[in-house]
Parts: C-alpha cells; structure tokens; sequence
C-alpha cells in the first residue's frame, strides 16, 4: 500500500478546521507514524507554537488514523468515534514552531473492549520533543436491528 497516496481525510472522523495530521506514513496492525507540519493558521497555534493541546489532539488523531486505516482497508468497515480515555507519563520537551514539521509514531500495546493503550513519540527531525501514554476508547455501531 502507497501510505502516501491516502488522503488522511478519508481516515478521521475530524474535518478542518479541526485536523491535527497531515499524512499517513506507516500503518500496520501496531505500529502508525503521521507527518505534520504545523501552520501558522491552526486553532491550536499560540505565538508561533504548537500547544500542549495541539500535540494531544496529534497524537490521537494518529490512533484515529491507525483506527480508521484498519477499518477502511483491512476490515472493510466505516469510521468509528474514538475519545481520549486517559493520558499518562506527558513529557514535553518543547513545542513546536509554526513551519516545523513533526513526525509522530503510535504503538499500540493492548486492546480490550474497545479501549486502546498506545505509547507515543513525537519528534522534530530527530529530536524527540513529546512522549505519552495514551488510552483511545472506541464507540462501537449499534447493531442493526431486523
């Protein structure tokens, strides 16, 4: 699969102004890594910073992603919901300018009724600017009564 050729719109359940990734790089089963260069123009710019929030927001539309890639192209099912359940162990190292582009990996440790824990790693280049644990829950589709 040509990561590179999807459009990361065709994978969220966000639409603009409100998408924190610009591309898909790598999706497997576990492991999902995005690219994103921060605009001057996102909601979640500040001083010419990407925000704490901004980097949350990134790292789980990276697990929407990874969700929405293994729905639409394994599964065959539509986009679900997902939420932040929990977020643990955040480690900013800086924000991000406005004109960098980062890229963030995902890797998922566990799966359970629908709940997601994945360890994160946002960087710069090669310099790691954010690490965290993450829990995704997953709204299931109410089953189709006959």
């Amino acid at each position: 699969m040509e990561f590179d050729k999807i459009d990361i719109h065709e994978l969220l359940p966000q639409q603009e102004p409100f998408v924190m990734i610009g591309k898909l790089l790598y999706c497997d089963m576990k492991k999902t890594q995005t690219l994103t260069e921060i605009k001057a123009g996102n909601i979640f710019v500040d001083n010419n910073e990407f925000s704490a929030s901004g980097i949350i927001e990134n790292i789980a539309q990276t697990c929407a992603a990874r969700i929405g890639y293994i729905n639409k192209y394994i599964l065959k099912k539509d986009i679900q919901l997902g939420f932040i359940g929990a977020i643990r162990n955040l480690n900013l190292h800086r924000y991000p300018k406005t004109g960098e582009t980062i890229s963030t990996s995902i890797t998922a440790l566990e799966e359970v009724f629908g709940m997601t824990l994945v360890t994160a790693t946002v960087k710069a280049g090669d310099e790691l600017i954010a690490e965290a644990e993450m829990k995704i829950a997953v709204k299931e589709e109410p089953e189709k009564s006959e």
